[in-house]
């Protein structure tokens, strides 16, 4: 289950997971940080994210960008329609007074809200993680900008869903920043709370934010806000300079031209950038628009200057969260900036002349809203554990219900939910009514929202009632303010007039339940639940009730249902064209691959007429790809594909054949030499046999691969290498069988019992040299090695001045015991004194074996280089390696057919 935090900006999106090794920040496709929010419909796919970005210039009125602007909203809003005069796709209102995007898809008009367009980009998002954490993911936060209303909000939940996401809360970006800030320090005072104010500049917005903290757990005092002052408006300062420059001196319009206000408006950004570290700055765009090559200049202090009017507004919203939060300016310990737009000097500027003091940057600017919502994440999420830390945030707007009789009030301040409270929040409404009633949410303070932004958020039916209540019911209905910031009826229920509510029980936490004086003035409690007996222990009767919310301009769980079945529907068209475009990729790999291959690699294993009809057909088919062939189906292009295959497959099959066939034949070469130097210790029975068979697999080979060699490279093979593995496999099997059931070591045969002791086992030790005198003390080493054969290692001469006592022993092999007469003689491990009888041994055990082995090698060598080589001279090499390997066979049968301590026959060299 991957936890995981989505920042959705106007330009770019990041995204956030958390893993045991802290918070990191996931890659693209593009291997980058940072991922366009654009969506692009080309004819037949949608193209989102860096993809999508890339189309912008070649398909501008097909490219979505910055729907988060749209988001939610309607079309006749101000801000709605200044925004639409900047972007270059279609747009028009829908049947609800909302927004709707018109574009061109698969040969059709299409029609989408910026909810499905949001969706899409969910989507890829989610496409994204998903990869990276290499599982699926559904929960997640998602940050949103603290003066989304409730339809926004909404939108986003709605968005995500169409998605397959189940968001656990909608944080406010600039909380987000501030948990990320806060959850790592550890400096905060113990007397008091340290006040610290974040300003986040993005690409279309300005949010500051004054959040109280202590050890463990952070406030937010207040937040304000400017909807319309970011980065972008920056960029229009310079379009707008250089656009009127350019029609002055180069006579041109950028503003009837749609490509044209585009490349100049990327160009300004960048021009921003360069001038956020350089005093000055130049612009160059070739052919901008009627083929002529623009050029311009600006100093960044001129720069400054036109933007003047939008730095004095920053201030504003700082001045207000200010006065928000009730503190003075002395009280501000420490000020953060952050967002893409922040990065601008005369920012930095004015905000030190405001604060009296520098602005820190201590975050990274573009990634702390991903990562405050991934760790947001992790501490709702029970899959991780965090440390403990309180994140209280504090509603934007003020919130409240009215009736069919009159608004809904509390004792206090008349609101339900006034702005600055901390919420989640959950309020307990005690009504009186005989039948169904209708309820509305709405915002009380029209200043405190955006421009143009209705007051209406959502109405409730509440009932029926059945008679059994009386006549005036008394009604509980439960509203909560959740952790989106979305406000709802949660539920609501009759309670019998039986009913003592003095004796209810109530939260303490939280506010108390007031008995309404009328029906104009309903009581607000914070109780959520009803005691189920009375005082003397009557029980009370309680029924719970429908009820219908209808939200103003907000989707239904159908239209939800029905976008996100499109959005799989589109999805699926993706992955088609993403199947048909790799196809076309690999028939054109193919032909430029094989081209290659046949005139150099496979050259030889093809005859001159594969060669020529190969490569008419190659040509034919580039020519085809380019022309008739550049738009076709995933299937015409599997055909073309296979029917290329079809052609090459044989000449690649004899090519990659003689490759593997080679290797076979060293591989049972290698078999065959490994096997005869191992069974050299082996009873000659065994010994003879496993020869034999290794022989005979020798001869095999060699006969078979003379037939082959005959034939042109050309021509089908006639030995296969899956041939040859086959015969390496029945050889090493029959040699396995053949060494398992080898005599035993005493010799025992199966018709006549055990075998006599041969007579050249009988064992000569000596001369000694006289120097030893007549009763020398021999010290004989006897060994039984590991294939079970029993034999006299070496022998050696003590003189009899030498202390037996002080001789050091072997104690986990062998033992010494002092010999009580000449015919009990004693076991010694001394191994210090050498006679002829170890040198024997030496020569036999070692030398011999080390030159057999290095004989055999060479024999095998000689016979897997010359396969390539004409049959005479191979024919003469492998002859010679024969009889080199038949003569070792028979000395060695020789060797081995004396006594271990006997003359060696066959020396070293």
């Amino acid at each position: 289950m991957g936890v995981v935090g989505f920042d959705i900006g106007n330009e770019n999106c990041v995204i956030a997971v958390v893993k045991q090794r802290g918070v990191d920040v996931l890659l693209n496709d593009e291997s980058k940080r940072e991922t366009p929010a654009v969506v692009s419909f080309s004819e037949k796919q949608r193209l989102v994210g860096p993809a999508g970005a890339a189309s912008a210039l070649m398909n501008p009125k097909s490219t979505i960008s910055q729907i988060k602007r749209l988001i939610g909203r309607k079309f006749k809003e101000v801000d709605v329609q200044n925004d639409l005069k900047l972007f270059p796709f279609e747009t028009c209102e829908s049947h609800d007074g909302g927004i709707l995007v018109r574009l061109r898809y698969l040969g059709e008009t299409h029609a989408f809200t910026p909810v499905q367009i949001l969706g899409m980009l969910f989507s890829n998002l989610k496409q994204i993680t998903e990869k990276d954490l290499n599982m699926p993911i559904s929960d997640c936060v998602i940050g949103i900008p603290c003066y989304f209303t409730d339809l926004q909000r909404r939108a986003y939940l709605d968005a995500a869903a169409i998605a397959g996401l189940k968001p656990l809360r909608l944080m406010h970006d600039c909380t987000a920043t501030a948990l990320g800030y806060g959850i790592y320090k550890t400096d905060f005072s113990n007397v008091g709370a340290t006040n610290v104010v974040f300003v986040d500049i993005g690409h279309c917005n300005t949010q500051v934010c004054v959040v109280s903290f202590e050890s463990g757990s952070m406030k937010i005092l207040s937040h304000a806000f400017d909807a319309s002052l970011g980065g972008r408006d920056f960029d229009e300062v310079l379009f707008c300079y250089f656009a009127a420059q350019f029609k002055e001196q180069y006579n041109i319009d950028v503003y009837t031209n749609i490509k044209a206000s585009i490349r100049l408006r990327a160009s300004c950004e960048k021009m921003k950038k360069v001038l956020s570290a350089n005093a000055e700055a130049p612009i160059n765009i070739e052919c901008l628009m009627d083929e002529k090559d623009v050029k311009g200049f600006i100093k960044r202090e001129e720069f400054e200057q036109l933007s003047l009017v939008l730095l004095e507004r920053i201030s504003v919203p700082c001045l207000k969260a200010l006065a928000d939060s009730g503190l003075a300016l002395e009280s501000i310990h420490s000020v953060e900036l952050v967002g893409s737009g922040s990065r601008i000097p005369a920012i930095t500027r004015m905000l030190a002349s405001f604060f009296k003091r520098e602005p820190g940057r201590t975050i990274n600017a573009s990634e702390c809203v991903a990562r405050g919502c991934a760790l947001q994440c992790a501490m709702l999420s029970p899959v991780f554990r965090v440390r403990e830390f309180e994140v209280q945030d504090s509603v934007p707007f003020s919130i409240g219900f009215s009736s069919d009789k009159g608004p809904i009030c509390t004792p206090s301040n008349g609101l339900l939910f006034p702005k600055g409270k901390p919420f989640p929040s959950v309020k307990i409404l005690s009504l009186h009514r005989s039948s169904s009633f209708h309820m509305e949410a709405f915002y009380a303070d029209l200043s405190e929202l955006p421009n143009g932004v209705s007051t209406q958020i959502s109405s409730y039916m509440i009932g029926p009632f059945p008679s059994s209540f009386g006549e005036k019911a008394k009604v509980k209905v439960r509203v909560q303010l959740n952790l989106h910031g979305i406000v709802y009826v949660q539920s609501a229920s009759l309670i019998s007039e039986s009913m003592d509510d003095s004796e209810t029980r109530r939260d303490a936490s939280s506010t108390s339940e007031v008995n309404a004086k009328s029906d104009h003035t309903p009581a607000v409690a914070n109780d959520d639940e009803v005691v189920d007996k009375a005082r003397k222990g009557k029980k009370i009767k309680r029924l719970e009730i429908p009820v219908d919310e209808s939200v103003y301009g907000g989707m239904t769980k159908t239209e939800v249902a029905d976008a996100a079945q499109k959005e799989l529907q589109l999805a699926e068209q993706d992955l088609k064209m993403e199947r048909t475009k790799d196809k076309k990729n690999a028939v054109e790999s193919y032909v430029y691959e094989m081209r290659e291959k046949i005139l150099n690699a496979y050259q030889n294993f093809a005859t001159e007429t594969e060669r020529e009809i190969i490569s008419r057909n190659l040509q034919e088919t580039e020519d085809w790809l380019y022309e008739d062939g550049d738009d076709e189906t995933e299937s015409v292009y599997s055909e073309k594909l296979e029917d290329l295959k079809k052609l090459f497959d044989p000449i690649e099959n004899r090519y990659k054949e003689e490759e593997a066939r080679a290797e076979a034949t060293r591989d049972l070469l290698k078999c065959a030499t490994d096997y005869k130097m191992v069974v050299g210790s082996l009873p000659s029975s065994v010994r003879d046999a496993v020869i034999e068979e290794c022989n005979k697999a020798e001869q095999w080979l060699q006969e078979k691969t003379r037939e082959q060699d005959s034939l042109p490279k050309d021509a089908d093979p006639i030995l296969w290498s899956s041939e040859i593995k086959r015969k390496l496999e029945a050889l090493d099997a029959t040699c396995k069988y053949i060494m398992r059931s080898k005599p035993s070591p005493q010799g025992r045969d199966e018709a006549n019992g055990p075998d006599r002791r041969r007579k050249s086992d009988d064992m000569q030790i000596g001369p000694f040299p006289s120097s030893f005198g007549e009763k020398a003390k021999v010290k004989v080493r006897v060994q039984l090695n590991l294939h079970g054969i029993v034999y006299v290692q070496s022998a050696s001469l003590i003189s009899e001045s030498m202390d037996d006592s002080e001789t050091r022993r072997d104690a986990s092999s062998t033992s010494e015991v002092n010999a009580k007469s000449d015919h009990t003689p004693a076991v010694a491990n001394d191994d210090e004194l050498f006679d002829p009888i170890e040198n024997r041994y030496k020569e036999e055990e070692e030398a011999r074996a080390e030159a057999t082995r290095d004989l055999l090698k060479c024999a095998t060598d000689y016979k897997m280089v010359v396969g390539s080589l004409p049959s005479s001279v191979r024919d003469e090499v492998i002859e010679e390696c024969n009889k080199a390997e038949q003569w070792l066979q028979e000395k060695t049968r020789e060797q081995n057919s004396l006594p271990k301590y006997g003359q060696v026959k066959s020396k070293e060299n």
